[in-house]
Order: C-alpha cells, then structure tokens, then sequence
C-alpha cells in the first residue's frame, strides 16, 4: 500500500517513526519496541535517514525487515544530502527492488561540522527536486514531505514557507508530515494557512515524546521550534532527573494528542 491509500476520508491513521541504531546493541534494544509497538496496529511504520546519509543502508533494511517480520507497511526517509542525481535513482531503484515503495522526500540537514547546506555535484538543492524525480522515474511510489508549523528555519516567513510546501506538493507528494512541535496551536495556525493556500492533501501532525531535555533544547534549536514556557520551565526544574524528564515529556505528549 501506498502513502495514498493509508489517507483516506474518515479513517484514523496513525504511523511510528524509527531511528537506525549504530550498534548492535541498540539494533536488540529497538527490535523490542518494535513488538511492542506492531501491538498497536500502526498503519505503517517509517524508518529515518540519518544526517549526510549515515544510516542510508540501515534505513532499508530496518525497512525491509519492518515489511517482512511484521507484515507492515513501510515509508524510507531519503535526503538529497551527498547525492549526485544517479546515486539518489541507484538508491530509489535499490528501494524499489526491496519492495519499499514509500519515501519520505527531504533535502536533509548539513552534514555534521556544516553550517549550510551545499548542492551536491550533479544534485539537487530543495525537497522539489527530489519530489519530482521520484514521480518521473517511479511513478506509482507513495511520497511523503516535510512541513514546518513554526516555518523553516531558512525561510523568509511562513507564507513563502507555505508556498515553497505547496509547490513541494504540486510536484507529486501525496502526503505532508510536520516537523515536531510542542505547542499545539502553532499547528491548528499552521493548518488554517495551509487551507487557505489551496494545499489539498493530507496534512500529518508529527508528535516526537520528549526523553531528556538537553537533547530537546538542541533539536529544537535546529529545527526552528519551541518549547512552551510551562513545559521547559517542567523539564529545566527535572533537568538532574532523567526519569521525571521522560514522564514529562511522554505527558505532554500524550495531551497533544488527546487535544
């Protein structure tokens, strides 16, 4: 199934995100929550694509495996970050060829020790691009693209945010996942300005649950989103306390959800 069909009206869809582990470790460790998370019937469950490509061969596999073991559907992030536009189609074809017909399509984030991002050589620069090869060349894959509720970080101001996105989807997405967000009226805002800028598919709240503060501070700080004052003020005071910080965290994350 694709990204399409999973979006249908009146129908609850709900979706898990998963992180490449970099040991074996946490390759054990992550195959738990696996099980336990199929457990909760997700539509399908996506697998990330590390920064500069570092889990480029794990984000398939863990892809694959999802397919094959728990008879899931399963989306791989894909960046343009590194790539020439021969190894993204190599990459796309391998993908293909293990039966993963659904992207996530990303430009990405600098490689780590970059500030800004470089086009690669006989690459792309924005998400479109991407977006627009995947339909040329695979036409029938399910594609996924980010939104920002609080704008990227490199964008203007949210209306051009808006219509960067809408051009994003005019070029093949079915589909657009935020970023994460901690304050939910930032994504209702979001969502009446994406109606009112004609954006016709479905628009996904991404929740991420909170595990330790300091890691938070520095995602948020990248990504261009906010912690609301009540919140930090919760985690700054649990800040010598890693249990309490994952209990405030999963709360409120819990409340976005309910809201």
């Amino acid at each position: 199934m694709t990204l399409s069909d999973h979006y249908q009206p009146g129908k609850l869809t709900v979706s898990f995100e998963l992180f490449p582990p970099k040991t074996d470790a946490g390759m054990k460790a992550l195959l738990g929550h696996v099980d336990e998370l199929v457990l909760r019937r997700p539509a399908f469950i996506t697998c990330t694509y590390g920064a500069g490509g570092t889990t480029r061969n794990r984000t398939l596999d863990w892809c694959e495996r999802v397919q094959q073991k728990y008879k899931k559907t399963s989306t791989a992030h894909f960046t343009c970050v590194g790539s020439s536009q021969a190894e993204l189609l190599e990459w796309l074809g391998v993908a293909h060829g293990k039966g993963i017909h659904n992207i996530m399509a990303l430009r990405g984030d600098p490689p780590k020790g970059e500030t800004t991002f470089k086009t690669p050589e006989g690459g792309f620069n924005h998400a479109h691009q991407l977006v627009s090869l995947i339909r040329e060349h695979f036409p029938k894959m399910g594609i996924g693209v980010a939104g920002y509720p609080e704008k990227h970080p490199e964008a203007k101001d949210l209306q051009t945010d808006l219509q960067h996105l809408k051009h994003k989807v005019e070029c093949g997405a079915d589909a657009v996942f935020t970023q994460l967000f901690y304050d939910n009226e930032s994504f209702f805002r979001f969502k009446e300005l994406y109606e009112k800028a004609g954006i016709r598919v479905p628009l996904v709240p991404g929740i991420m649950p909170i595990t330790e503060f300091s890691r938070i501070q520095r995602i948020t700080s990248m990504c261009g989103s906010h912690l609301p004052k009540k919140l930090f003020a919760q985690l700054e005071k649990a800040q010598d306390d890693a249990a309490a910080q994952f209990e405030i965290g999963v709360q409120h994350a819990v409340e976005q959800c309910e809201d």
